[in-house]
C-alpha cells in the first residue's frame, strides 16, 4: 500500500515539473514583442519623401527577427501615418508612448514636427531616433540625431561651390524653421568667404506655383542656387526652371532634402548637372551596401531606389537593437544609457554616435546628377565628418535665440 503510495507520489511530481517545463519554454517562445513605434508621413506634401523611410525601417526590424528577436523577443512596429502635420505627428508620438507602450520611436521628416513632438519625448523621458539632415541648433538626451547638420552637408558644399563653379548664391527653401536657419548659416559663411547672396525666397510646404521665384533667379541669374524646399514641391520648381530655360550647365542646383530615391519622380525633368549631397551613394561597391541592397530589393522589388534618409532611418533601428542587447533590457531608462558613444557600419560606411552631442560622425559625397538620374560622387570627404550642432559663426546662445523666434 505504502509503495503504491509513493510510486503515486512520484509520478504526480514528475508531471508536475514536466508541466513546469512546459509551461516555461511555452512561455519563453511566446513572449510579448517589444513594440517600437514608427511615425512618418504617408499622406500629404511629405509622403513622396518619407514612405521610403518607412519601408527601411521595417527591412531592420524583418531582419532583427530573423536573428531571433532581441533577448528572445520578437520587435513589433506600430506604424502611423503623421500626415506632413506637426499636430497629428504630437498626438501620435503620445499615443505611441501613453496607449502603445512602445519602447521607443523612429520618425519626423521636417524639423518643424521634430520640434512639435520633442516636448512630448522629453516630458515621458523617452527616445526618439530622427534620420533626417537638419538645421542643428538643438540637443537632448532624448533624440538621436541620425541626420547630417549643416557643417556636414551644406557647408562642404558651398566650399567646392566656390572653389569650382562661383561665388554668387541664390537661396530658396519651403518657409519653415530648416530651411530658415540652414540659409542663416550658409549666409554667415558666404559673407565670411567674401562671396554674395544674390537672392533669397521662401515657399510653403507644398506649394507648386514657383513663376515669381523663377523670374527672381532669371534677373540675378547666379552661379548657382542652394535649395532647401521640401517635398513634392520640389518637382514644381525644377519643371518651372526648365520652363523658364534655366539649366544645370548654367546655373546647378544643390539639393539638399532631396534623397536619390526621389529622382524617379523626376524622369521627365532634364536634371543633369545638378546635384545631391549626401553620406550614402545607392552605386556604392562595398560589400555592406550590395548586401543591404540585395535584402532591400528583394522585399521590395528591383525597381526601389534607396536613398539616405532610408539608410539613416535603417540603421537607427540597428543602433537601437545594439543599445537594448548592451541594456539587456529594452527598458527606455535604461537603453538611454547606452544610446550613444556607439558606432555601426553601414551601407555608406561607419557613423558613430557621440556622447556629448547624440549627434553622428559621418563621411560625405557631393554627388552630381547625370541624364539616367543616377549620381556621380565629384568630391568625397574620405574620412567622418565631426558634426557641430551648433555653427561656430555665432554662439550657441546667439543660435538658441534665432531658432526661438520660430
Amino acid at each position: 500500500m505504502k509503495s503504491n503510495i509513493k510510486q503515486g507520489l512520484f509520478f504526480l511530481l514528475i508531471a508536475v515539473v514536466m508541466i513546469s517545463l512546459i509551461f516555461i519554454i511555452v512561455s519563453y517562445f511566446h513572449r510579448p514583442a517589444i513594440k517600437i513605434g514608427v511615425m512618418h508621413s504617408l499622406s500629404g506634401t511629405m509622403a513622396v519623401s518619407e514612405k521610403g523611410v518607412v519601408d527601411a525601417v521595417l527591412l531592420a526590424v524583418d531582419e532583427i527577427n530573423q536573428q531571433g528577436g532581441l533577448m528572445g523577443r520578437k520587435i513589433k512596429a506600430v506604424v502611423r501615418d503623421g500626415e506632413s502635420s506637426p499636430r497629428i505627428f504630437t498626438e501620435i508620438a503620445k499615443a505611441l508612448i501613453e496607449k502603445d507602450e512602445v519602447e521607443a520611436i523612429f520618425g519626423c521628416w521636417t524639423s518643424s514636427c521634430r520640434k512639435a513632438v520633442l516636448p512630448v519625448i522629453e516630458k515621458n523621458n523617452h527616445l526618439l531616433y530622427y534620420p533626417l539632415q537638419y538645421e542643428g541648433m538643438e540637443l537632448s538626451k532624448n533624440v538621436i540625431y541620425l541626420g547630417e547638420v549643416p557643417n556636414q552637408q551644406v557647408l562642404p558644399a558651398l566650399e567646392w561651390t566656390f572653389s569650382e563653379i562661383g561665388k554668387r548664391i541664390y537661396l530658396i527653401g519651403s518657409d519653415y524653421i530648416y530651411p530658415r536657419a540652414t540659409n542663416q548659416v550658409i549666409k554667415d559663411q558666404v559673407e565670411k568667404w567674401r562671396g554674395e547672396i544674390v537672392g533669397e525666397s521662401y515657399v510653403p510646404l507644398g506649394e507648386k506655383n514657383f513663376s515669381s521665384v523663377v523670374e527672381d533667379i532669371r534677373r540675378v541669374m547666379p552661379d548657382a542656387i542652394f535649395n532647401t524646399i521640401n517635398g513634392d514641391s520640389n518637382l514644381s520648381f525644377f519643371k518651372a526652371l526648365r520652363e523658364s530655360n534655366i539649366y544645370p550647365k548654367s546655373v546647378p542646383t544643390f539639393s539638399f532634402s532631396i534623397a536619390e530615391d526621389e529622382l524617379s519622380l523626376f524622369a521627365d525633368v532634364d536634371m543633369d548637372g545638378d546635384f545631391l549631397v549626401w553620406n550614402y551613394l545607392s552605386d556604392s561597391n562595398n560589400h555592406i551596401n550590395q548586401e543591404f541592397k540585395k535584402r532591400f530589393t528583394e522585399k521590395y522589388g528591383a525597381m526601389s531606389r534607396i536613398g539616405n534618409p532610408m539608410v539613416t532611418a535603417y540603421l537607427g533601428v540597428h543602433l537601437w537593437a545594439k543599445a537594448v542587447r548592451m541594456a539587456r533590457t529594452s527598458e527606455v531608462e535604461e537603453v538611454l544609457k547606452y544610446t550613444s558613444d556607439i558606432s555601426i557600419q553601414g551601407p555608406g560606411g561607419m557613423i558613430y554616435v557621440e556622447k556629448n552631442t547624440h549627434h553622428t560622425w559621418k563621411p560625405i559625397h557631393i554627388a552630381q546628377i547625370d541624364k539616367n538620374k543616377q549620381l556621380r560622387s565629384v568630391w568625397f570627404s574620405k574620412v567622418p565628418i565631426a558634426p557641430q550642432p551648433f555653427p561656430q559663426s555665432r554662439s550657441e546662445k546667439e543660435w538658441k535665440a534665432f531658432v526661438d523666434e520660430f
